[in-house]
């Protein structure tokens, strides 16, 4: 980020108008995004211009994390869990721990990931699926007015390896997850178990598997919300879901598996319901958990996440 002033003074007058005093601000890591340590508050600020950023995605991805017991670094817990937005910027506010990168090994850092991963499985948010990256990157190389100092040959060759590349990991049908991004100095914090500092920018990757496993079932690639709820009979298998779209109904129907047919095309049911809500809405992501819904004899309509909270705290799940 160029303008640091502008973003340290819109973190701090955020934090102060939340009674959290912060005269001063240190630089942690400067990229597309600020983090910073506010003074004498001990909080880590996020900040981001407005529009490029990812802030509430990222508040309700820490939150779902958290409730599956992903080593992840929780919300500043003396204020609202949300996006504040000053100057142009959009701030979210966390719980600071002090840094020991250099002092943990491999095999710790190793750790806490897999037990990330672990709980990654479990957390059903909608997440771009790893061939976005590569979609980026294709057209980055197609284009010379963004990549000027690219050779032909170099082009070429590039644009080819990118395409061959996807077709070999798409045939080879792997298992698909959730990833944790790439590791920076500074977002490790020294626990029992290391805890990543940074909210995951997940992608949805292929994990390779040993030869040996059985074929993954084609619908549920991980166990969903859903498939949970089908489990405790919160759902059946027929159930009708409903998603609202530029004021059109679009029905889909719930299979034995947690999968999601849409009526519309029928066919191959989707694993998620973020992944059908994507294909209805016309967009890379959706959260199908709240954007899908039952409707009751009625018509009153209840989303899938307000049914599965409710389900949870009266404990049936």
């Amino acid at each position: 980020m160029t303008d640091v002033t502008r973003a340290i003074a819109a973190a701090t007058s955020v934090a102060a108008a939340l009674d959290l005093p912060a005269n001063g601000a240190v630089v942690l890591h400067n990229s597309n995004k600020l983090a910073l340590r506010l003074t004498p508050c001990d909080v880590l600020a996020r900040v981001a211009p407005v529009g490029q950023e990812v802030a509430q995605f990222e508040v309700e991805l820490a939150q779902r994390l958290a409730e599956v017991g992903c080593p992840v670094c929780p919300l500043e817990p003396r204020v609202d869990p949300r996006v504040y937005t000053r100057d142009g910027f959009a701030v979210t506010l966390w719980t600071y721990y002090e840094p020991v990168t250099p002092h943990t090994s491999p095999v710790d850092y190793a750790k806490a990931l897999e037990q990330l991963h672990a709980g990654m499985r479990k957390a059903d948010v909608p997440s771009p699926r790893f061939t976005d990256r590569i979609t980026e990157a294709e057209e980055v190389v197609a284009d010379p007015d963004r990549s000027p100092e690219l050779a032909d040959a170099d082009r070429v060759f590039l644009s080819g390896r990118l395409a061959s590349l996807r077709r070999a990991i798409d045939d080879r049908g792997a298992v698909e997850q959730l990833l944790h991004g790439e590791p920076h100095p500074g977002n490790v914090l020294g626990f029992p178990t290391p805890t990543p500092q940074d909210t995951p920018q997940p992608d949805q990757t292929p994990v390779p598997q040993p030869r040996a496993n059985p074929a993954p079932r084609k619908t549920a690639r991980r166990r969903t919300d859903v498939a949970k709820m089908l489990d405790a009979r919160i759902l059946t298998a027929g159930t009708r879901i409903v998603l609202t779209h530029r004021s059109i109904d679009h029905w889909a129907t719930i299979n034995d598996d947690g999968g999601v047919v849409l009526n519309a095309t029928g066919g191959t049911p989707y694993g998620r319901v973020d992944e059908a809500g994507a294909v209805v809405r016309g967009t890379k992501t959706c959260q199908g958990m709240k954007e899908w819904h039952i409707e009751d004899e009625t018509g009153t309509r209840l989303s899938l996440r307000t049914l599965r909270d409710q389900a949870v705290a009266a404990g049936l799940m």
